[in-house]
């Protein structure tokens, strides 16, 4: 059975796969940091693909019943996008 992290990472990387993100990596970051345990990073290649990409896992995280708390940098995505679950 899958736990909620794993569920909510499968559904992350799903949502970057379907809009063709690249070098998607997953870091576990839970000994370090005391506000998250996991980094998910994805490159695109211009801001309207990483914002596709950005509602592509919102979409996909919202249908298996999880909610954003907030985002960041959504209207700068050509740079970087920040989901806090």
């Amino acid at each position: 059975r899958m736990s909620v992290i794993e569920s909510m990472i499968k559904n992350a990387v799903e949502g970057l796969e379907d809009k063709k993100g690249e070098d998607i990596k997953i870091i576990d970051i839970s000994e370090i940091s005391p506000i998250s345990d996991y980094f998910i990073l994805a490159s695109g290649s211009n801001r309207s693909q990483i914002q596709a990409m950005a509602d592509s896992v919102a979409e996909k995280m919202h249908k298996a019943g999880f909610h954003m708390k907030q985002i960041e940098g959504y209207e700068i995505g050509f740079y970087w996008i920040l989901w806090i679950l």
